[in-house]
């Protein structure tokens, strides 16, 4: 005998984090492009990674740390994106 399979669906209500919060969309009206939006965040999150090298050794004067609340666990690229949503960093034209 075989019997059906029950399929029960679970709905969470926990916020949704990663690349989802903030959503790309926003992001992308904070830059002209995705490659901007790249090579600005990867930038940014290089100098969060050098901040937190540099406090372990004790000098705390040559990078600027998270400029937004941040978490042990979160990831350098997750700061940064967080910090480009929030309007707490902005790209400015180079020539």
């Amino acid at each position: 005998m075989c019997r059906p399979s029950r399929r029960i669906d679970v709905m969470t209500t926990e916020p949704l984090h990663g690349i989802v919060s903030p959503s790309i969309d926003n992001l992308l009206t904070k830059v002209g492009s995705k490659y901007e939006l790249v090579m600005f965040a990867a930038n940014r999150a290089r100098q969060i990674n050098q901040y937190y090298s540099e406090l372990q050794a004790g000098s705390l004067f040559n990078n600027v740390g998270p400029l937004v609340s941040a978490t042990v666990d979160e990831k350098a690229l997750t700061i940064a994106l967080r910090e480009i949503d929030q309007d707490k960093l902005v790209k400015t034209a180079t020539v």
